[in-house]
């Protein structure tokens, strides 16, 4: 079963003083490119987080987002009550206008907007809070994965009515086949009849045998049903294997190709193109592929 790398998952826990969000975000990437946004006091975490959600998710593009919001009376920031006093005292000796009657209230607002007049305590990490806040990254790396999951089973119907379509295209092919090389046949011959000399008989069927073996596509034809094959059984494996399907696409495009360049018949040459069509719609897709 695939999954794809676009997903998003949340969680919101509420604790007596504090409403904690986990936010998870993901698109496609080559490898795994996370980014993450989490409070200062819990920096010292901030690598456990990432393998954990590395370890979960393995690739794409990843915005991790941890958000504190206080809720209670408690509060982190201090009034610096020395510098503010001594910022008042400065200001006091200055003379300055549009300070009336309520002086000491002017002078306050000046003071705390002041440098250093509010200072921030760092708070130690309660151990009860950090295990809730893993909890809530646990659930949101499930609601992503589900995502995941669920725009996996999107992209394997879609791969899968592709494969069908190729391999239809391929069983053309195979019909078209003989008449393409009686036709090239035909036109060898016309080719010699108009030199107006005389050839060897043995010899011409000799080099006519040697030039047909170069526009055969017998192998192309089982090595694309082969991959096609291969395809097909990767998709509906237990890991999704994003790379390794991109792979068997690489090997089903070389397959088309030589088709195309020993075809020189226009109906096959017509039919390889829309397999090739086909091809391109599956490795758009694979490029979202876990």
């Amino acid at each position: 079963m695939i999954k794809s790398m676009t997903g998003f998952g949340k969680n919101v826990i509420q604790l007596p003083t504090k409403k904690i969000t986990v936010e998870l975000k993901s698109l496609n990437s080559k490898n795994l490119d996370l980014n993450a946004r989490i409070p200062s006091i819990y920096r010292e975490k901030e690598l456990e987080l990432r393998n954990m959600i590395a370890k979960s998710l393995v690739r794409g593009k990843i915005d991790f987002g941890l958000y504190i919001e206080i809720t209670g009376e408690e509060t982190s920031t201090r009034v610096n009550e020395g510098v503010v006093n001594e910022y008042i005292k400065q200001l006091k000796g200055l003379s300055l206008p549009g300070v009336g009657s309520d002086q000491d209230v002017e002078l306050l607002k000046m003071a705390v907007r002041m440098p250093d007049a509010l200072k921030t305590e760092r708070d130690e990490i309660d151990e009860k809070e950090y295990k809730a806040i893993k909890e809530a990254v646990k659930d949101a790396l499930e609601e992503i994965n589900k995502f995941r999951g669920s725009e996996g089973k999107a992209l394997e119907s879609d791969f899968t009515l592709r494969v069908n379509n190729i391999t239809a295209l391929l069983e053309e092919v195979k019909k078209i086949d003989p008449e393409r090389m009686d036709q090239i046949r035909v036109r060898l011959e016309k080719a010699v009849s108009e030199i107006k000399e005389n050839v060897d008989a043995n010899r011409f069927e000799q080099e006519l045998i040697y030039y047909l073996e170069k526009f055969d596509i017998t192998e192309e034809k089982v090595r694309l049903a082969n991959h096609l094959e291969y395809f097909i059984t990767t998709l509906s494996s237990k890991e999704s294997n994003g790379k390794k399907l991109g792979f068997i696409s690489q090997e089903m495009g070389r397959e088309i190709n030589t088709m195309g360049s020993k075809a020189n018949y226009a109906p096959m040459q017509q039919v390889v193109v829309q397999m090739k069509d086909e091809l391109e719609k599956i490795k758009e897709q694979l490029l979202n592929v876990l």
